[in-house]
Formats: structure tokens, sequence, C-alpha cells
């Protein structure tokens, strides 16, 4: 004679353990109340409307779109990398060429960092104006034209010129790009991540070239491969995005707010957000190490390490590092993430999916150090080179890493302008360390490459602390 079973119905965590034959232990009874407090178990109304709105998009972006998008925007990055990564072998260069000491070349820099700080305050009236099509066209045109003027050469103070208007075109480029990853519906964390390591391919592919170059006379006219790669992403960019703003190459339903583009008053919110600031902070200081690593690594060994015209190579192994990271760390990431991951009914809480991504960036942060240390206590060539190529590899995966937990993180309504900020305040990073660098190092030599760079990775530690402690206001 058989008994009825009794039936548990308990959409939570706990139904979720006793359907696998295991009752909660103390601990976790205590975060299961905790969880209810704070994320209401969803009811069949909510669910139903929750995958209307997820699955619309889906089905209204095609893969073949996806892929189109994706494939014209990781040019761009690809663009991106190769300026960042063609600078340090050809600084001796401008150098000898110009006559200048460590501080006048570091204006490079600087005016790098005006035309990235005009670049982030003016994102959200541009994009306002001109739509994210118009924008990635813009800056298209813009690098395609200064890469033309610097073959020429010019003299120095209209490169210095120039430079500024490389700087705004690279934030403008990087944060509309990262914003608009992040909001497609599909595969956005791994997405992201191939964009940041097409970034990783152009920083790694330009040492090697602009290193040959570095060894001529006409040692300028590495710009005109630059004019070529960057005449490709223009004519991708025009055929692609035609002009079109944002929401209408992502449609979603118009009740998400998933692609809101970032206004006035949005804007206005993200100061409130001490988790934007903070973490818009710590990307500041990470492409800022990232770039004056690449930038000045090749003097460093060239002067304290004897290394010969040849080193401009370490530069390149260097973005080679971080390319791969970007790419081979990736099931890495994921790993940490399922790994952590508590679910309660059909969605994932925040904690959960904070907790393995703050392990991550702990561990890579963690090993970059102790590899910087042996670049600047061990006196040697060849293992200063392996170990800032091991540098790239584990500083790699720390910007996408960070930016995915970002979009985890922040409401949808603030996420493309959360993004949008982060991106192009890290942008002047690449510009305002490797100047500080440089000014540092004209007055102490160039051997304070690695202890500035040690600050600023301790420094880059406690700001991911700060922000991943920091309160987001969910409030629109």
């Amino acid at each position: 004679m058989s008994t009825a079973q009794p039936t548990l119905d308990i959409p939570t965590l706990e139904g979720a353990l006793v359907a696998k034959h295991r009752r909660p232990s103390f601990n976790e009874e205590i975060a299961l109340r905790d969880l209810e407090k704070d994320c209401p178990t969803p009811t069949k109304e909510d669910s139903v409307v929750s995958t209307s709105k997820t699955a619309q998009p889906e089905l209204q972006l095609s893969r073949a779109k996806e892929r189109v998008f994706l494939a014209v925007l990781c040019w761009g990055s690809v663009v991106l990398g190769w300026n960042d990564g063609t600078l340090g072998p050809l600084l001796p260069r401008i150098q000898e060429t110009y006559h200048l000491g460590y501080a006048t070349v570091s204006m490079l820099f600087v005016c790098a960092t005006i035309g990235c700080i005009i670049g982030s305050m003016g994102l959200v009236w541009f994009d306002e104006k001109l739509g994210f099509g118009k924008m990635v066209s813009l800056t298209a045109a813009l690098q395609m034209a200064v890469f033309v003027i610097l073959a020429v050469p010019p003299p120095f103070p209209v490169m210095c010129i120039l430079f500024v208007v490389l700087g705004f075109a690279r934030a403008i480029q990087g944060a509309t790009a990262q914003a608009f990853v992040s909001c497609i519906p599909r595969n956005s964390s791994t997405n992201m991540g191939i964009l940041h390591a097409a970034y990783g391919l152009g920083a790694f592919v330009a040492p090697l070239v602009s290193t040959q170059f570095s060894q001529l006379k006409r040692w300028y006219f590495h710009y005109l491969i630059s004019t070529g790669i960057s005449v490709g992403v223009l004519a991708m960019t025009l055929v692609v995005f035609r002009f079109r703003r944002q929401e209408d190459l992502i449609p979603s339903d118009p009740s998400s707010d998933k692609t809101k583009v970032a206004t006035k008053s949005t804007y206005k919110q993200l100061f409130t957000q001490k988790f934007v600031l903070a973490l818009s902070a710590f990307i500041l200081i990470y492409v800022g190490i990232e770039v004056a690593i690449g930038g000045w690594i090749v003097t460093f060994l060239i002067n304290k390490r004897g290394g010969g015209p040849s080193a401009g190579y370490v530069s390149s192994g260097f973005f080679g590092g971080l390319m791969l990271g970007r790419l081979l760390l990736l099931p890495v990431n994921q790993k940490a993430r399922r790994k952590f991951r508590l679910k309660a009914c059909t969605f994932q809480t925040l904690l959960s999916y904070q907790v393995g991504k703050q392990r991550v960036i702990y561990v890579y942060s963690a090993l970059v150090i102790v590899l910087q240390f042996t670049v600047w206590f061990v006196p040697s060539l060849i293992e200063n080179a392996i170990a800032v190529s091991f540098v790239g590899l584990f500083l790699g995966p720390i910007y996408p890493v960070s930016i995915n937990v970002a979009a985890g993180i922040l409401p949808a309504w603030l996420l493309v302008g959360a993004i949008g900020f982060i991106g192009a305040f890290g942008q002047a990073g690449g510009a305002v360390f490797p100047f500080m660098t440089g000014a540092i190092a004209s007055k102490f030599g160039v051997q304070v490459l690695q202890p500035v760079m040690l600050a600023l990775m301790f420094a880059q530690l406690a700001l991911w602390y700060f922000a991943m402690h920091s309160k987001v206001l969910r409030t629109e």
C-alpha cells in the first residue's frame, strides 16, 4: 500500500536544496532569511513579464547582426590598441629627432589627457546630438586624418595638438563601444572579453611593426600603416552602422530601459553613485598602469638593463600577454562566477555574482604585484622581458571582468550612461599616468617606473575593495 508523498511548494533556495536531498545548514538558513527579505519571491505574473522582456530583444537582434556589430567594434578596438602600442618603441626616436628630454616628450601624454577629458565631458552631449553611428564614424575619420599628418612628420607642437585629437577620439570610441556591447542581449560577458582582447591584439602587433620602423631613418612612415588600418575602420562603420543610433541598431521592448541612452539628468545620478565613482577611479588607474608599462618599459630596459633597439619587442610581449589573458582566462572567470553562485527561484542574486569576480580580481592583482617586484629587483633583461609578458597576461582580464561586474550590479536605467562614463574616465588614465611617470623620470631617472607602477597597483586594489563595498542606489 503506497502512501502519498508530501509536496514541497518552496520557491526559494531552500526548495532547491531539499530537491537535491540535502537540508540547509544553520548558516544557510540565516542566509535564506536575509535573501528572502532583500529579494522577494517573484510571482508567476512577474516571471511571464520578465521572460517576455528579455526574450524579445533576442528575437529582434539576429546572431548574424550581433557578430557583424561585434566584428566592426573589435576592429576599432584593434586601432585603439595599435595606437597605444606604437608609441613605446618610437619614444626614443622621437626624443632623438626633436632633441627632447623625458619631461618634454611626456607632453604627448599630457595632450592625450586633455583630449580624453574633453571626450569624457562631452560624451553625453555628443550622444544626444549625434548618436552612436555618427560618433563612431567621426572618431574613425579623426584618427585617419591624424595618422596622415603624423606620417609627414610635423613639428613637435603640431604633434602635441594631434595627440589631443587622438585622445578625444580614443575616449569617445572606447566608451561608446563598451556601452554598445554591454547592451547586446546575448553573450555580453564573452563579447566584452573579445572586445578587450581585440585591443590587446592591436597593442601586441603594433610594437612588432614600430620596432622595425624605429631602426629606420624615416621612422614616421610607420603612421602610413596606421592610416591604412584606420581607413578600414571608417569604411566598415559607415557601411554597417550607417549613422544610426544605438536604439535603432539594438531594438528592444518599448517598456524595457536596457538600451536607454544617457541624458543630462542621468549623468547627475552618476555622481551620487559611490560605486560608479570608485570603479571609475579604479579603471582610471588600471588603464594608466597598462599604457605606462607599454609606453615606458622599452626605455627602462634600454637604459637600465642594457637592452638594444630590439627591446621594443618586450612591449609587444606585454600587450600580447594582455590579449591572451583576456581570451585564455575567460573560462577561469566564468568558473569562479559559477562556483560562488546562489540561486533563488529563477534569478541570480547580486551578491553571489559579485563574490566570484571579487576573488578573481584580487588573485590577478596579487600576481601582477609579485611579478612587478621581480622586474624591479632582478637585474636581468631576459627575466624582465618574461615577467613583463606575464604581467600583461594577468593584468588583461581585470578590465573586462570589472565592466561585467558593473553591468551586473548597476540598475538597467543607469547602465549605458555608467559604462560610458567609466570607460571614458578610464581612457584619461591612459594619458595621465604615463605623463606623470615621464615627469618623475625626468628628475629621478627612468628607474622610477617600477615603484610608481607598484604604488598605483596597491591603490588600484584599495579602490576595488571600496567599490565592492559601496552601496548602489537603485531608484531612478
